[in-house]
């Protein structure tokens, strides 16, 4: 056991330059039908097991009760079986089915009962709402008054849905254009025509978000792909999206060719699971537009190559610089109505930004990832000593970082956060100094801190996992990002230049 535990599933063999690095905590690895084959094996003990099975408490608890989980069998050509193999407790079943029918039951009588309440009150009484006729019910219903009042003592915030406003949106409901937005967009506007564009200025106006409006223009500036200098912006404009579209002619066609189909193999199945539930990125043109993005990029840095996790960075980029050409929110629009021209100019756009701003964490992606394995360990180290209570919970139930934060630093948090929470937080990346190197790191810690009274709260090893891989940010926006930087900007101020701070 201990012989097949210490064998890492995630090692990978030698690859030639360019090929696909699997990546460990990836959030949908690609499906295997080799391990089918041991999960119908081991059905059959389910039932075995007690319904009220201890729950695991620690991680060796948990690899123990797992340990076969990512056995892999000899035949790799084996099909899955049909559903009929897959058997179901009948008490199970029973017990379920009776619940189901008891619930269903209740659901039919509460109406009745409703309107025989209804029925009860006076002709001569007017209910002014429909608390009034609640509270004029039997004391039978006190759970259900509790209830709704509990209810709605919450505060009152919009719901925003998870594909629909990707574009700026603060979740306390504030008007999307105030006063003092007016003002901030005119100064954007007076910096981004000036002459030679003070990008120093420019980036401290930047830190607390970009208006939409001039947002493209200044991502671009602040990633080094456009000159300060306005006379040089449209001509260098007009060389890069040639340069680009010149490596498609060079490279693309060499997709099908056997040293780079496993690249781009990979490439075309994560394309699909890039924000899977917001239409736009389900198009088939705009798949075609990550294809080439993440083919071309792969192609010409060989050190990495393609690994899983690099298509989510394209799509911030992607949407700011579509937003550039549409009015309406991006979620839903439909790309084919745009023209071939424009499409060009968001996808070499997309391409030189993506690029500029791997060119400082590629370590994160070479062999071994040791920028992540770093990072993960300096994140470490800093919990331990802005929150020791939360470092030795992990401790006591045996949660590695490396099984939660991996994900944090490979992505950038970026399956952590609604897409318009990440642009905002990209936003302020661009302006600071090694933003989404360094500064990540304490957006991190802060990030973890945030929710550390969940974490307390959580008492054995599989709940904090569950909880740390699903954390409820849905409805997050402007203010929450707001908060999170501050509360990360304090952290790098008190750690960043004292690292006897930083360390035991």
């Amino acid at each position: 056991m201990a012989a097949e535990n210490s064998k890492q599933f995630w090692k990978r063999s030698a690859k030639l330059p360019g090929s696909i690095q699997p990546v460990y905590g990836a959030q949908h690895p690609p499906l295997d039908p080799r391990l089918t084959k041991n999960f119908i094996k081991e059905r059959s003990k389910v039932n075995a097991v007690p319904l009220k099975s201890k729950k695991a408490s620690s991680f060796h608890e948990f690899a123990r009760n797992t340990s076969d989980a990512w056995d892999i069998g000899d035949d790799e050509e084996e099909d899955f079986p049909p559903p009929a193999f897959q058997t179901l407790n009948s008490k199970v079943a029973l017990a379920t089915a009776a619940q189901v029918l008891e619930n269903h039951s209740k659901l039919r009588v509460k109406p009745e009962r409703s309107q025989s309440t209804t029925s009860d009150v006076p002709a001569n009484y007017v209910i002014k709402s429909s608390s009034d006729a609640q509270l004029s019910r039997n004391s039978s219903d006190s759970c259900l008054r509790n209830a709704l009042h509990k209810q709605q003592s919450l505060p009152l915030r919009p719901i925003i849905p998870l594909v629909a406003r990707i574009s700026d949106q603060n979740a306390s409901g504030a008007p999307p254009m105030t006063v003092r937005e007016k003002t901030r967009l005119e100064k954007f506007r007076q910096l981004l025509s000036s002459h030679n564009t003070d990008l120093d200025e420019l980036r401290k106006c930047s830190w607390p978000g970009v208006p939409r409006e001039v947002r493209p223009v200044t991502w671009r500036l602040l990633s080094g792909y456009l000159p300060a200098n306005t006379e040089r912006r449209k001509p260098t404009l007009q060389r890069k999206r040639e340069e680009y579209f010149g490596f498609i002619e060079q490279y693309y066609d060499s997709r099908n060719e056997e040293h780079h189909q496993d690249t781009y193999r990979q490439i075309h199945i994560d394309i699909p699971r890039t924000n899977p539930l917001i239409p736009l990125f389900q198009q088939p043109l705009v798949q075609e537009i990550f294809e080439r993005i993440l083919f071309i990029w792969a192609i010409r840095h060989p050190a990495s190559g393609y690994v899983q996790g690099i298509n989510d960075l394209v799509t911030p980029f992607f949407v700011v610089f579509l937003s550039e050409h549409v009015e309406e929110d991006v979620e839903n629009f439909d790309v084919t109505n745009l023209s071939q021209d424009v499409l060009r100019s968001i996808e070499a756009d997309s391409f030189w930004c993506m690029s500029k701003l791997l060119d400082g964490i590629q370590d994160n992606y070479t062999f071994a990832q040791p920028g992540i394995q770093k990072k993960v360990k300096a994140l470490e180290e800093l919990v331990s000593r802005i929150d020791e209570q939360v470092h030795n919970h992990f401790r006591r139930y045996e949660v590695e970082y490396l099984q939660f934060a991996f994900r944090w630093m490979n992505n950038l948090l970026m399956r952590e956060l609604p897409l318009r929470c990440t642009i905002r937080l990209w936003d302020t990346y661009q302006s600071e100094p090694e933003g989404f190197s360094h500064f990540h790191l304490y957006v991190c810690a802060a990030f973890l801190i945030k929710w550390r009274k969940e974490i307390l709260d959580e008492e054995d090893f599989q709940g904090l996992l569950m909880l740390l891989q699903n954390l409820p940010t849905i409805h997050w926006g402007n203010e929450e990002i707001g908060l999170l930087l501050a509360e990360a900007y304090r952290l790098k101020y008190m750690f960043a230049d004292a690292p006897n701070h930083y360390r035991r």
